[in-house]
Parts: C-alpha cells; sequence; structure tokens
C-alpha cells in the first residue's frame, strides 16, 4: 500500500490558521522554522533600518522584512519569505502591492542566518534565491561576522567586520560597514 501526500499550493499556505509558527512553502512541501531568536532580531534591524532609509530617500522601491513571503515558483509552489527583501519602484509600479504573497521574487534578499540553520537549508534557500531571479542575495552569519555576498553568475564573496557591503546596481548608493550588522554583539 503506498500513501500520496498532496502537495500544497501557495493558497493553502495563506489559509493555514496562525499557529505562532513561520513556515515556508518548499517545491509543494510545508516548512515550519522555529523563532529565530534576539541576536537574530537585533541583526536584522541593524540592517533594515539603514536599507530602508536609503530606500525610501531615494524613491528606490521597497523594503520588507518579517519574512513576508514571495511566490517564486508554481508547480509545485515555493513561496520563501527572507529577513529582508527590496523589489524596485519600477516591478512595484507593475506589480502593485499584493495582499497576499509577491508575484515573483526581490531585486535584494537579505537571510541572516539563524542558530537553527543548517548549512544544507542556507545554501537551498541563496538558489532558490537566485533560480528564481533575485539579483543579489546576502547572507549575513553573526557567529562568523561575516556577509557572503551571491549574485547571478559571479562567485560568492565573503566580507569580514572590517569591509564594507555594498548595494551594487541593485540598491544603488547603499553602503554600510559590516561590523555596524553586528553592533551590540
Amino acid at each position: 500500500m503506498s500513501t500520496v501526500t498532496r502537495l500544497l499550493t501557495a493558497d493553502d499556505l495563506w489559509a493555514l490558521p496562525d499557529d505562532g509558527q513561520r513556515h515556508e512553502l518548499v517545491r509543494g512541501e510545508l516548512r515550519t522554522m522555529p523563532p529565530p531568536g534576539f541576536e537574530h532580531g537585533l541583526v536584522v534591524a541593524n540592517l533594515v533600518g539603514p536599507l530602508m532609509i536609503h530606500v525610501q530617500g531615494n524613491g528606490l522601491g521597497l523594503v520588507v522584512s518579517n519574512d513576508s513571503g514571495f511566490l517564486i515558483a508554481r508547480d509545485p509552489a515555493t513561496v520563501r519569505g527572507p529577513d529582508i527583501g527590496f523589489v524596485t519602484r519600477e516591478r512595484i509600479a507593475r506589480s502593485g502591492v499584493p495582499e497576499k504573497y509577491y508575484p515573483g521574487a526581490p531585486d535584494l534578499v537579505v537571510e541572516v542566518v539563524s542558530p537553527s540553520d543548517t548549512v544544507f537549508e542556507v545554501d537551498e534557500k541563496v538558489q532558490d534565491w537566485l533560480d528564481a531571479g533575485t539579483r543579489l542575495v546576502w547572507v549575513v552569519n553573526p557567529r562568523r561576522r561575516t556577509v557572503t555576498v551571491n549574485a547571478i553568475s559571479a562567485r560568492p564573496v565573503i566580507l569580514t567586520d572590517t569591509d564594507t557591503l555594498d548595494g551594487q546596481d541593485v540598491v544603488p548608493g547603499f553602503h554600510i560597514a559590516v561590523a555596524q550588522l553586528f553592533a551590540s554583539i
């Protein structure tokens, strides 16, 4: 006897009751993650504040945080929620601001490594984002005090807390000292 597991859709994910957990949908399968912890939240706040000020001050687009959902694949569905996401003004003008999940990948994704994350999980997320069209993925590792910069068709670059993180052509003019991300840690 075999058991058939039904793959979930983005609408199924949206309809889940709020159980206080964080969920993502990866190729139709529900993934549940524990809360990331205080240090994780501090690192996200240290980056999202300056990023949002820069993006808003220059009319570049929209910044979201708190695992806002992006529908990056269909059939089977993948809905990922980055710690921070940025979508350009031009793309928002075409799509509008959706009530549910953004239909496509953000231009910039920031993933802050949580204590419970495995190397495989982080690598899988980065690859999913890049495959979906995200132009720049920053993986911030509080334990190592590094940021790995991933871009389509470029080798990853690892920055340390003596380096400066640059928004490149994705978030033009944005620069922040990597050490600032780990302030108060």
